[in-house]
């Protein structure tokens, strides 16, 4: 079974960014699909980002342009870079990977932008 580790949130003023990681505890060359999510207060759980193994990615359109997605294999690890970042970008960030036809998440990182 895949382990996910999601680091680098915090808060930031608006138009600020951050990198944040997502460490995959094996191979990310075998995972199908990695992606980021997110979850603002008091909504459902949103798709921000997703990357598959042909390299094909997939954004939100409220982060186009803002947000790109990642992979280091020599790490075993995906970023997601975001970058002018806007008080509704607020919320927790889970990184999800499919394995094996099986979703994963990881445990979340807190994002907050202030205005």
């Amino acid at each position: 079974q895949v382990q996910l580790v999601e680091s680098g949130g915090g808060l930031v003023q608006a138009g600020g960014s951050l990198r944040l990681s997502c460490a995959a505890s094996i191979s990310i060359f075998s995972i199908d699909i990695m992606g980021w999510y997110r979850q603002a207060p008091g909504k459902q759980r949103e798709l921000v980002a997703d990357l598959t193994t042909n390299r094909r990615t997939n954004y939100a359109d409220s982060v186009k342009g803002r947000f790109f997605i990642s992979k280091d294999y020599r790490m075993n690890t995906m970023y997601l870079q975001m970058n002018s970042l806007k008080p509704e970008d607020t919320g927790v960030y889970y990184c999800n990977a499919v394995w094996k036809t099986t979703s994963t998440w990881g445990q979340g990182t807190q994002v907050t932008v202030s205005s």
